[in-house]
């Protein structure tokens, strides 16, 4: 019984067994104790606290709180000196944050049982409970961390309800809440016995959202039919004033409202789902939710994206054209109210506006008038003026920030009057956010298109007759803008270091100027918007960075040895600090830029999701600021080794370097049979390169822990950006567009010019969907791709597939942006018209659909037919086999490195 005595005093104090808890404690007492750093001793200190707590001993309280908080600061000390020190900390940071709640909570315990009065016994309840609440939300959203919380939460009101009978009904909701928590935690992490068990507790309460929460534990378990009936019943049984056809009377609490909403709009969503009813009553499941809590954001943009799903079965345009119009009001009313699905609902509502205007345009040019060209013209003119324009008058500016690239793209509107308005939105987010607008509109202004820096100057001139003072900063931001590219297009010849003194004077003399303007450096975390954790407050502000300003550039300019030959400069910011950026000529970087958008977008859903933030998944990202159509700012990541670079330093240091002159020697011809290029990869080239990329990790991260986290995070890191990779059809992954962070092991990739499958027109095309060589295997340890690697894949593919609407409308702007064409189509073209400088990139389009396709799991391999749509784990096994087949590898372009 002593190896498990510690076990039966945790489980007597979560059972309140405490006569049981306090004969295991007499046992504990003659039982060697260890250090006190592990769970189960800890549940013994935090079973002699509660005991404590149960029978009101004060002296023993705290004398057992500050023994237990001793033994946590003690690692806690040694965690915070090492690397990765808040992971490692964390589980002690918890355990402080219970004892804290522990010793607030016996402190009211001591209150209640000197008072006699119930009114000040439930305000002092009620005060610790908002505390619990607010405290809640500092925690990991994980039953790890959660769980330990939670028990002891409900030891402390099962002691405080069995000593204060007035204070029960209070106490045992609160107890019924603390099980409800529990079993949605269960749940989410597929624990569906346990979130039963769970919610079996609750029964003792009949509390509105247990039925919720049964309802979904049902669809989890694949009882759909079950699931949506308890749905029904929960809603007649505790709001049978709020009926499917009217919102309720005015006494109902905001609180039942709330619930009501929520599960009406969950029932929608099932039946939707399951095919389980028709369209017409589905729409009605969606209004009812929506009006039951008219001040919701998740009503409204539910409501909004089943009438944008069902928009296209509509066969007449004028019929088609209504709907948009109430699509429209719906995603705009429920950005009144929130921002957690601004990535969908912005991007959407302008879509469908611009589409709107360029169909009318369409019809216009035809010169036919028509019964249904006017009515579109009417549909068009009430979205435009009554619908768009008001919200841009009433939503915060920083919710059409979000969208600033989309509205860009779409400057060179045909439609007149959707122009005019697009300008002011445009002009109108110029004036608010000056510092960031102007970085994303440079490229704009140096377009090779007319029409568009026409539009853009025409914003230009929109913003200063309403703040006069924007001229001056305009005009030097453009000034600085024109002395870069000056700069990054100066021939430097075989030098390794320029110098700006001697090369381009004029440039130190524009910042040296005191009248020169305070220009904003253009870093990722300066110009990324932060949004609101509530609802859309018009008083938030989305930078909330202290803004640094460019007040120099270091004379010496460093050139790369790339092809490009890009130039390293070091810009001297306000606070003091240098930032090293490169400046990159002769290449279009306007792709990276949106790719660095879309894969910011993915952070956020990375984040949101339970499994994707318990394995800290992300992309790593930087700013990218194109200044014209072949040149461009980009920020400097230190730190980072390519990939290339790190194999051959390894190769030399043993010895086993071979040139790149004998590589191509031995590479067979592109014409050469795929049994010879097989013979030559397996049998010449991999023999020569021995995987030893597990070296580099040995020697960067000596410490074990360091060492681990470091491998963790490499093959997260190259999970998410291998899905989201092929998904967005990226190529030319070859080992010096893949570095590596020398701090953390996080894969970092760069060069995003080959995108939309790209790759495979090569002349030597593209086999593999993303780079997955034995280097990178044999890296990932004993097991290779098996483990960590796929199962983020999974989580990365699920959770795109997940949230598909949202990222498909980031993309389709890509359709009307010049910023991915690939060539110049000819004058007359849809993707040229003569009288408009609005682009319809047709390459673009069929490239988009091919994105969609991926995303619900189509596939499609060379000398393979497509097939029916693969699962999550169906994909993701197969594109691993195709990226390690060797018959793929054998086919691959010398440069792209194979067989390294």
């Amino acid at each position: 019984l002593r190896d498990i005595n510690e076990y039966r005093v945790e489980a007597a104090w979560r059972l309140s067994s405490w006569d049981k808890l306090d004969e295991f404690l007499q046992a504990q007492e003659n039982v060697p104790q260890d250090s006190g750093n592990n769970w189960s001793s800890w549940g013994v200190a935090t079973g002699r606290i509660l005991l404590a707590a149960h029978n009101l001993h004060e002296q023993s309280f705290v004398e057992s709180l500050a023994q237990a908080r001793s033994h946590q600061t003690s690692p806690l000390a040694a965690a915070a000196m090492e690397q990765e020190a808040y992971q490692r900390g964390y589980h002690y940071v918890l355990r402080l944050h219970i004892l804290t709640e522990v010793e607030k909570g016996f402190g009211v315990l001591l209150n209640l049982d000197a008072s006699s009065d119930k009114e000040e016994k439930q305000a002092a309840v009620t005060a610790l409970l908002d505390v619990w609440k607010s405290r809640k939300s500092l925690v990991q959203c994980s039953p790890l961390f959660m769980e330990p919380l939670l028990n002891v939460r409900r030891a402390l009101l099962t002691i405080a309800r069995d000593k204060h009978h007035d204070l029960e009904d209070l106490l045992q909701t609160e107890l019924a809440k603390c099980w409800l928590q529990s079993a949605k935690l269960a749940r989410k992490t597929g624990h569906l016995q346990q979130a039963y068990s769970c919610l079996l507790e609750t029964e003792i309460c009949d509390l509105p959202d247990v039925f919720l929460e049964k309802a979904k534990w049902l669809w989890a378990k694949g009882e759909r039919e079950h699931a949506l009936n308890e749905l029904q019943r929960g809603i007649g049984r505790h709001f049978s004033n709020l009926t499917p056809t009217c919102s309720g009377d005015l006494t109902t609490s905001p609180e039942d409202r709330y619930v009501c909403a929520k599960a009406k709009l969950l029932l929608a969503r099932y039946s939707e789902e399951s095919a389980a009813v028709e369209s017409t009553k589905l729409a009605i499941l969606y209004k009812s939710a929506a009006q039951t809590c008219s001040a919701w954001e998740d009503g409204l943009f539910h409501l909004a994206k089943y009438c944008d799903t069902v928009l296209n079965l509509h066969e007449k345009q004028e019929k088609r054209a209504e709907v948009m119009v109430h699509v429209v009001r719906h995603y705009g009313e429920s950005l009144r109210y929130g921002c957690q699905h601004v990535y969908h609902s912005m991007p959407r509502l302008l879509s469908i506006w611009f589409d709107l205007g360029s169909q009318v345009a369409e019809m216009g040019r035809a010169r036919r008038p028509s019964a249904a060209r006017e009515k579109l013209e009417q549909y068009l003119a009430h979205m435009t003026d009554k619908v768009v324009a008001v919200f841009a008058d009433q939503l915060p500016c920083y919710l059409f920030f979000t969208a600033f690239p989309q509205l860009i793209s779409r400057i060179c509107h045909s439609h007149e009057q959707v122009a005019r308005q697009l300008k002011a939105i445009v002009a109108r987010l110029l004036r608010t956010y000056p510092q960031q607008a102007v970085w994303m509109m440079i490229a704009v202004s140096k377009s090779s298109y007319p029409m568009r820096v026409q539009r853009c100057q025409e914003v230009f001139q929109l913003a200063r007759q309403e703040m006069p003072s924007l001229g001056k900063f305009l005009g030097d931001t453009l000034a600085l803008c024109d002395k870069l590219l000056e700069l990054c297009n100066r021939p430097a010849g075989e030098a390794h270091v320029l110098s700006i003194t001697q090369q381009l004077k004029s440039l130190h003399r524009l910042l040296e100027d005191r009248n020169f303007s305070q220009i904003l450096l253009p870093l990722q975390s300066a110009i990324s918007v932060t949004l609101p954790s509530g609802g859309a407050s018009r008083g938030h502000d989305p930078f909330p960075q202290t803004p640094v300003h460019i007040v120099g550039i270091n004379d010496k300019v460093e050139i790369l040895s790339s092809l490009q030959k890009p130039k390293k400069i070091t810009i001297k910011g306000s606070d003091g600090n240098s930032y090293a950026m490169m400046l990159k000529p002769k290449d279009d970087l306007r792709k990276d830029c949106r790719l660095m958008e879309f894969n910011n977008l993915m952070n956020r859903y990375l984040r949101r999701n339970a499994e994707g933030r318990r394995r800290r998944l992300h992309i790593r990202t930087y700013n990218v600021v194109p200044l014209n159509e072949e040149c461009g700012l980009i920020e400097w990541i230190p730190d980072l080794q390519g990939f290339r670079y790190i194999l051959n330093r390894i190769y030399r240091e043993k010895g086993q370097l071979t040139t790149g002159r004998e590589i191509k020697d031995m590479m067979p011809k592109l014409s050469a049979s795929l049994a010879e290029k097989l013979d030559v990869f397996k049998n010449k080239l991999l023999p020569k390169f021995p995987p030893v990329f597990v070296e580099w990790f040995h020697k960067n991260f000596p410490d074990p822990t360091a060492w681990y986290t470091a491998r963790l995070s490499y093959a997260r890191t190259l999970a998410v950006m291998s899905i989201v990779g092929f998904i967005l059809g990226l190529g030319d992954r070859h080992g010096e567009n893949i570095l590596f962070d020398a701090n953390c092991g996080d894969a970092v990739h760069v060069d995003f010019n080959c995108l939309f499958n790209k790759g495979e027109t090569f002349d030597w095309p593209e086999r593999v969907p993303f780079r997955l060589t034995h280097n990178m295997i044999d890296a990932m340890g004993p097991l290779g791709y098996e483990g960590i690697f796929r199962k983020a894949c999974e989580v990365t593919l699920r959770i795109m597939r997940n949230e598909t609407d949202a990222l498909m409308s980031v993309l389709k702007p890509f359709v009307h942006d010049p910023l991915v064409e690939w060539s110049k189509a000819p004058k007359g073209s849809r993707a040229n018209p003569p009288d408009s400088g609005e682009i319809i990139n047709e390459k673009a389009l069929a490239n988009v659909n091919g994105i969609e396709q991926r995303l619900k799991g189509a596939y499609r391999g060379r000398n393979k037919a497509a097939g029916p749509p693969l699962s999550v784990e169906g994909q993701v096994d197969y594109l691993i086999q195709e990226a390690t087949s060797e018959v793929n590898l054998c086919q691959m372009y010398v440069g792209w490195g194979a067989y390294l």
